[in-house]
């Protein structure tokens, strides 16, 4: 049988050795490592039988005009806003994302990021750095506090909010909670307090954590009016979208001291060039926000084991939809459904 293939648009690694240990001799891999659609040739797109994507590339409509024989489309990774799942859909293309890999390294990360900030881990060693006696010193460091008896609040509470709201709590914090895409009684299994509006979350919160796809209705959804709703003193944590949250506005809390800190693994552009003025000034070691933002590059997800689960799944989600008909993780339902 001649194997079916599929195009990697924007591969990481261009080897792909644990997606062809996983698929055999099935499946055909055409690997690119582009950012820009216009830099693969149209007859591969229109030729590729399905499709495997990272976060590098956007599926745009145009795009999808092009794939005459594609049969299913996998996001390698959980957030799947780079791919337009309405042209999909009308299309009659599937769209699949992997939901199961990464979600204990990313609570681990939003929980380090906190405590990072808390226990003033970064001010204790730039101050060491510095000078080993002058900088050996406990006080006058910023954001430090004790968070026993705190109230964290999850913005969304699936598998990752879970998990995190787990950790928050073996931390013996209060958990909070609003998820309006829940059913009611969810929290009853979780034994945690759920709230009706985000309102209500953000004004009860001492540290607010965000755990939500992005879309029209999740854009932007920390902005302006939102941090000014934060308890002062808050701390905010965003290791789900970079677009869920307005930096600029984050930078303007922080300056004037209503935030006390934030963590971000993940940030509207990436990489953030031209830097928004928050990156800039902390780029700059400016004094004023010392000690009280902590960023990494999208990496909450990362580790060896959770890559290796990543890109096994989604090689087992496109042979079981290619070679049995089951489709798992769907994220455009309707695709099935033929327009009148």
């Amino acid at each position: 049988m001649k194997p079916l293939k599929v195009l990697v648009p924007d591969a990481h690694l261009r080897d792909l050795d644990v997606e062809r240990g996983v698929s055999g001799d099935r499946l055909d891999y055409l690997v690119f490592d582009e950012t820009d659609p216009a830099a693969i040739p149209d007859e591969t797109w229109r030729s590729c039988e399905a499709i495997l994507i990272w976060h590098r590339m956007k599926l745009t409509r145009d795009v999808v005009a092009k794939l005459d024989n594609c049969r299913l489309i996998v996001r390698v990774g959980v957030g799947f806003d780079n791919v337009d799942g309405e042209a999909c859909r009308a299309r009659g293309i599937p769209v699949s994302n992997v939901p199961n890999y990464g979600t204990t390294e990313v609570a681990d990360h939003a929980l380090a990021m906190l405590l990072h900030l808390v226990r003033g881990l970064g001010s204790y060693e730039a101050r060491l750095k510095a000078d080993l006696v002058a900088g050996f010193l406990a006080e006058d460091v910023p954001v430090v506090r004790r968070i026993r008896g705190t109230t964290f609040g999850a913005i969304g509470m699936g598998r990752i909010g879970t998990a995190i709201a787990r950790r928050a709590a073996a931390f013996d914090m209060n958990v909070i909670y609003h998820d309006p895409y829940l059913p009611e009684g969810h929290e009853l299994g979780l034994g945690v307090e759920r709230v009706k509006t985000l309102d209500d979350l953000l004004g009860r919160s001492d540290v607010v954590s965000l755990h939500v796809p992005l879309s029209d209705k999740t854009r932007n959804i920390i902005g302006k009016r939102e941090l000014a709703s934060m308890k002062p003193g808050g701390i905010l944590i965003n290791v789900a979208r970079g677009g869920l949250v307005d930096v600029d506005a984050v930078h303007d809390a922080l300056k004037s001291g209503h935030l006390a800190a934030a963590g971000f693994d993940v940030l509207p552009k990436e990489p953030p060039v031209p830097a928004p003025a928050l990156i800039e000034a902390w780029r700059n070691d400016e004094a004023w926000l010392a000690g009280r933002l902590v960023v990494t590059p999208h990496a909450a997800f990362y580790s060896q084991a959770g890559y290796l689960d990543m890109r096994t799944f989604s090689a087992e989600i496109l042979l079981d939809f290619l070679f049995e008909g089951r489709l798992r993780n769907n994220v455009n339902p309707g695709w099935d459904v033929k327009a009148s």
